[in-house]
């Protein structure tokens, strides 16, 4: 990293660091949750909710590829080996051993619920500290929170086909 970049941040590098590398573990979880769990699925809107699934994951690779970015522009190193990404991630990895489409939606809105508690924090601790780490963090936080929309949108269509196909 050039050694100005590193010295306009006013916060610990080390500790920014270890929030960055948080934040890229949870988004390789989140990729691989998603792209597993659009091969998987099982029930009804399987295959627009596999669509939204796949375009998720997508999403969620990019976001790791900016916070890798992130990380090696302030000198760090992005953990290195998938299993630590489940020791620093901040969100869980629920693996999709029940594929109905209901519980794989409510599984990504979980998550997404979770990256968005994340971006909020990275938000809050780089804000007039890092502005480079704050506008990439507010940059994912938009896809996180419409990422959330879109699976409570089709969540909730899925429960009116159930509530209508009843009666």
């Amino acid at each position: 990293m050039g050694t100005r970049g590193r010295e306009i941040i006013g916060m610990d590098v080390d500790k920014l660091l270890d929030l960055l590398n948080r934040a890229y573990a949870s988004e390789w979880l989140a990729y691989y949750q998603y792209w597993l769990g659009a091969k998987l699925i099982k029930g009804p809107m399987k295959d627009a909710v596999a669509a939204e699934l796949n375009l998720h994951a997508a999403e969620e690779l990019n976001h790791a590829v900016m916070l890798s970015g992130r990380i090696l522009q302030l000198g760090g190193t992005p953990v290195l080996a998938p299993e630590g990404w489940a020791k620093l991630s901040p969100c869980k990895y629920d693996a999709p051993q029940d594929p109905y489409v209901t519980v794989l939606l409510d599984q990504n809105i979980e998550g997404e619920q979770c990256a968005i508690t994340t971006y909020k924090a990275l938000m809050d601790a780089t804000k007039d500290k890092d502005m480079v780490t704050y506008n990439l963090a507010l940059a994912i936080l938009e896809q996180e929170i419409e990422h959330e929309e879109d699976l409570q949108s089709l969540r909730e269509d899925l429960d009116l086909m159930v509530v209508r196909g009843s009666k």
